[in-house]
């Protein structure tokens, strides 16, 4: 059955700049604009059920990439998709119900499924005696400003990062120099520039992984020295390191490193270093360090710079706990550190 058409007429607003002859024929006119304009237009009939579309221009059916039929008769909504914001749609309904102007952002999907954002525009149009009849809908597409704002917005996280990432950078620098023994010029520089390759190592594989968490086992094998692979058991879960911690902890394993295969278990062919690794209840990561067949250390061996600045890494920077002991069979070394689930931007 047909809708009897209103007898009312429709109240618009008044012509800003028209001659007598375009007044006469305002309403060919408009429809002629609505049809042939670059802006996507609909019109819908909120006396309707649902509120279907009524007309829709081409720039609209351009934009999504419907065809007439499959858009006349059927609700704005079948524009939405898993991604549309609710609270859009709930303020458009509330417009809608209260039969009064709205504008809003939202996400939009094309019948192919693709994307885009658009800034809709809804007008109510009402009868001379205030009757709701219609609601006119503009959508601009402003997928590239989204774009734009995104690429900016992700720039500026980046840079807050790389700021980030540099900082404690240099913070580790910073103890590098200050806690190396600069007795002997040689061994000066070796030992810097030895510990500034363990910092670039472990950079390099966080870029490789666009800085997310990097395995454990891969932050030990990579601070291990190729002639000590033999001497060398790891055993432990996947456990992953945070992007935060993978430096720090990465110039601590050097350094334990360094100074078992100078002194402890890896500096003799029958030396043995066994590292195994847990996750407590407390969301910690516990590494247990044992060094086996080593030489004996020496009682008046100067434990210095190295122990000072694995303990001040692991205390200060990581906020975690370091327990180290000298058995007759060598180094014996707890680790605990805080164990960062998800790494959050700065």
């Amino acid at each position: 059955m047909e809708r009897a058409e209103p007898t009312s007429s429709l109240r618009g607003d008044p012509a800003a700049a028209a001659s007598p002859r375009g007044l006469a024929d305002r309403r060919e006119l408009a429809l002629i604009a609505v049809e042939r304009t670059w802006m996507p237009m609909v019109v819908t009939d909120p006396r309707q059920r649902d509120n279907p579309i009524v007309l829709a221009n081409r720039s609209f059916l351009s934009l999504c990439g419907y065809s007439a039929e499959e858009v006349i008769g059927r609700n704005c909504r079948f524009l939405q998709g898993q991604e549309t914001s609710p609270n859009a749609v709930a303020e458009l309904r509330a417009a809608v119900e209260a039969g009064r102007d709205a504008h809003v952002e939202l996400l939009n999907y094309r019948r192919d499924g693709s994307t885009f954002w658009c800034h809709l525009h809804i007008s109510a149009i009402h009868s001379d005696d205030g009757e709701l009849l219609y609601f006119f809908g503009t959508q601009q597409d402003v997928t590239a400003r989204r774009v734009a704002e995104s690429l900016k917005a992700a720039e500026v996280r980046l840079l807050r990062e790389v700021d980030h990432r540099a900082m404690n950078v240099l913070a580790l620098v910073n103890a590098i120099v200050r806690l190396s023994s600069a007795e002997d010029p040689k061994r000066y520089a070796a030992a810097i520039q030895g510990r500034i390759q363990a910092l670039a190592s472990a950079h390099s594989a966080l870029a490789s992984r666009a800085w997310t968490r990097l395995p454990l086992k891969d932050l030990l094998m990579q601070q291990l020295p190729s002639r000590s692979v033999q001497q060398v058991s790891l055993r432990g879960p996947e456990t992953a390191v945070s992007a935060a911690h993978v430096q720090p902890l990465a110039l601590v394993f050097h350094e334990l490193f360094s100074n078992a295969a100078r002194h402890g278990a890896l500096s003799v062919p029958e030396g043995a270093l066994h590292i195994a690794w847990g996750e407590s209840n407390a969301d910690h990561i516990l590494i247990d360090w044992n060094e086996r067949g080593g030489p004996r250390p020496a009682s008046d061996r100067p434990r210095g710079f190295g122990s000072k600045m694995i303990r001040s890494i692991v205390e200060r920077q990581l906020r975690g706990k370091l327990c180290k002991t000298w058995s007759d069979a060598g180094l014996i070394a707890k680790l605990e550190v805080p164990l960062q689930r998800e790494d959050a931007a700065p």
